[in-house]
Parts: structure tokens; C-alpha cells; sequence
């Protein structure tokens, strides 16, 4: 679901604007229910206006990089992104196989000619020691961090961890302040999806697979800002519903970003980070009391975060009541339809429990309907596509 642009308008004032939408669930057990799709828009920041930053790439070159969709396709996405970057960015390289090593000590992407010679020299070689990899990194990243600026390890790896230390908890031993941590995910097959998005998490960074160039040009250009540059640190959103208004309700994914009700105004519990520009959505499918009061608040989302440069920690919140609801399904917006069907055809994937009743053939029909009213959208074109197909080899 959040791969997909929602089109929330940017925020005017605060750092995030609240977004609420609902209307009755197309899927689910049975007509009584609805779907409320809850989004935090962040606001952008001018590329120009953005600090300095020093961005320490730390790859994978293990043997297990050997191949064009690996070691191939990082190169190449590096190359792109030393491209989008200010001349006044600093980058630096460390590898790490069986052991690890300084590539490029942080330079200047004005020289970045140097830069892409020591992207172009990466070989495979040996098994994973992630943990060296990123010891060094931090303590390279540590020389040269400058408070105020953008400090950011960029890890490229299929996540397979071999050698040394392999749990996130302990690879992320040598983390220091001040200085985040990245993911991009490279490979299939035995890639670990699971060991990059705990590193990301637990380094306060971001995490993002890619697969071909066109996923790069998106990562490291189009969303270039929203990548590197956080504008907001520990994050964490709480929806509270009213059981005057709503008789049950569950959220739908997000299972392993669950923070405990208690925890939420706790904060020395570590939350996500949101970079410049970026938006967060969260679907809830929900049963409304047949009495309630369309005027009482069915829900109300708060979000708290801390202020990155400030220090300060800020809440806001909005409400919702049913009153607010749309009619019918296809009232609501494009994109709320296409984040409902993008959620039952993952949970029709996954084999869940709630889409026992789902059919693909009619996610992919309703898919190819709202994909004719984004005819300019290419992610919506290309997942109605991969819709399509998956409904044929399901047949």
C-alpha cells in the first residue's frame, strides 16, 4: 500500500497533515463493514535548501553478490544516485566479504569522477561479514559527521549475514548518534527481507528493495529527499476508537511495527523516522454501531514525533465521524479504492485467514477499472498488470 503515491496534499502548517477516508469494504466478512484508510502526509523541502550531506555506502561484495540483479544492479543504482546528489555532498565506500575495507575515504561529489572509478572496481569475493562492514562504516562515518548535516550509512546487500555477528541487535552494536542507517534490498532467491528491514528499523533509517533501474531512478531520484533526509524522528501514530461509535475493528499489516497503547507517549520507545516528503498509510477494516451518533467522533489519530533539529516532541491529532463516511465504495477517492484492492490481493497472496472468501479474478477486474482512471499513473498501470497475471496462473 504505501509503495503507491496517495496524492495527500502537503501540509501548510505543522510538519504532517492527517488524512482519514472511509467507505464500506469491497472485501471482507460481509457488508457490514467498512474500510478507514488513515494517512500522514509529510511536508517537502526544497532540494536546494536541504543540508550537506555525507552518504558512506556500505556493500556487499560477497560471493553471493554475483550476479547482474546483485553487485551489477548496485553498481549501477550508486552511480545514479552520485548523480542526483550537490556538489557539496561527501560520499565514501566501504566493502565487506569475508573481511571489510575502505574503498573511497569520503569525498566530494564535485570529484566525481574518483567516485564512480571506485563504484566501477567492486568484484565479488568471499562470504558476509556484515557486522565488520558496518563497524567500519560507523567508525569512517564518525571522522567525518558534521552536526546539522545529513550522516547516513547506505547499506547494499541481499541481507544474507554469514560471518561474525548475523542478528541485527548485534550488527547494530557499533551504531553511534547521530548517525543513520539505511537498507536497500538487492536479489532474489535467498535473499533475508527480514535482517534489512530490522537493521533499517533499529538504525533509525529507511529500507527499500530494488529490483531493476527503474526502481533505483525512483529510490535515489524521484524520492531522493524522502530517502536521506529525515524530518522527523521516532514517529509513531495512534488511532483510538470510540466504542460508542465503533463495535470492532482490526489493522490491516504493519504486524511487525505494532507499538504497545502504553507506549505511545513513552518517548524513549524507538519509533520510525520520516523523511522529507514522505507519507505513511494505514487501513483498518471496522464494524460501525448501528445506533452511534453520525455526529460523534467514530476515531481519532494522533501522531507524535520529535522535531529532528529542535529536539522538541510534538503531537497533533484529527478526528473523524461517520458522517464522514462515503456512501459507497466507489465514492471515495482513486487512490483510497486502489490501497483497498492493493491490501486484499496481498492478503490473497499471503493465503490470510481474513481473504478465505477472496477472489483474485475480481480484485484484478476491480484493479483494471481503477487503473483506467489513473491512465498516467505507471505503478498503477504496471500492478494492474501483475494483477492480471497472477489471476491467470491462479486459474
Amino acid at each position: 500500500v504505501n509503495y503507491f503515491d496517495q496524492q495527500y496534499p502537503l501540509p501548510q502548517e505543522d510538519a504532517f497533515g492527517i488524512h482519514i477516508e472511509a467507505a464500506p469494504a469491497p472485501y471482507g466478512e460481509n457488508e457490514n463493514y467498512h474500510l478507514v484508510r488513515v494517512g500522514i502526509q509529510g511536508y517537502d523541502v526544497p532540494a536546494a535548501e536541504r543540508p550537506d550531506a555525507l552518504l558512506i555506502f556500505v556493500i556487499d561484495v560477497s560471493g553471493s553478490m554475483d550476479a547482474e540483479n546483485r553487485l551489477g544492479l548496485v553498481k549501477e543504482s550508486l552511480h545514479r544516485l552520485t548523480e542526483n546528489l550537490k556538489p557539496t555532498d561527501q560520499i565514501g565506500i566501504v566493502t565487506y566479504g569475508s573481511a571489510a575495507e575502505i574503498v573511497l575515504a569520503p569525498t566530494y561529489v564535485v570529484a566525481d569522477r574518483q567516485i564512480h572509478a571506485a563504484i566501477d572496481g567492486l568484484y565479488p569475493n568471499g562470504s558476509t561479514n556484515v557486522e565488520h562492514g558496518l563497524m567500519l562504516a560507523y567508525q569512517l562515518a564518525d571522522q567525518f559527521a558534521v552536526d546539522g548535516n545529513i550522516n547516513r550509512l547506505m547499506v547494499a546487500s541481499d541481507g544474507v549475514a554469514n560471518v561474525g555477528q548475523t542478528t541485527a541487535d548485534a550488527i547494530l552494536s557499533h551504531a553511534r548518534d547521530g548517525i543513520q542507517l539505511s537498507t536497500f534490498g538487492f536479489g532474489m532467491g535467498n535473499y533475508n527481507d527480514v535482517l534489512m528491514e530490522q537493521l533499517a528499523d533499529q538504525g533509525d533509517g529507511t529500507y527499500a528493495y530494488i529490483d531493476t533501474l527503474d526502481e533505483a531512478d525512483r529510490v535515489f531520484g524521484d524520492e531522493l529527499l524522502s530517502t536521506i533526509f529525515t524530518i522527523a524522528k521516532d514517529t509513531k501514530i495512534q488511532v483510538e476508537f470510540n466504542a460508542n461509535v465503533v463495535e470492532r475493528y482490526r489493522l490491516i499489516g504493519y504486524e511487525n511495527r505494532d507499538v504497545a497503547d502504553s507506549d505511545f507517549r513513552n518517548d524513549s520507545v524507538d519509533a520510525g523516522e520520516i523523511g522529507a516528503g514522505h507519507s505513511v498509510t494505514a487501513l483498518y477494516e471496522v464494524r460501525f454501531a448501528e445506533e452511534a451518533n453520525p455526529n460523534e467522533a467514530a476515531l481519532t489519530v494522533r501522531v507524535r514525533y520529535e522535531d529532528p533539529e529542535m529536539g522538541e516532541v510534538v503531537e497533533i491529532a484529527e478526528t473523524m465521524a461517520t458522517r464522514d463516511v462515503h456512501g459507497s465504495f466507489t465514492a471515495a477517492s482513486p487512490t483510497f479504492q486502489l490501497s483497498a484492492n492493493v491490501a486484499e490481493y496481498a492478503e490473497i497472496m499471503r493465503q490470510s485467514f481474513w481473504a478465505q472468501g477472496g477472489n483474485i479474478d475480481v480484485v484484478a477486474d476491480d484493479v483494471r477499472r481503477i487503473a483506467n482512471m489513473m491512465p498516467e499513473n505507471y505503478d498503477v498501470q504496471e500492478f494492474a498488470g501483475l494483477v492480471a497475471q497472477a489471476a491467470s496462473l491462479m486459474r
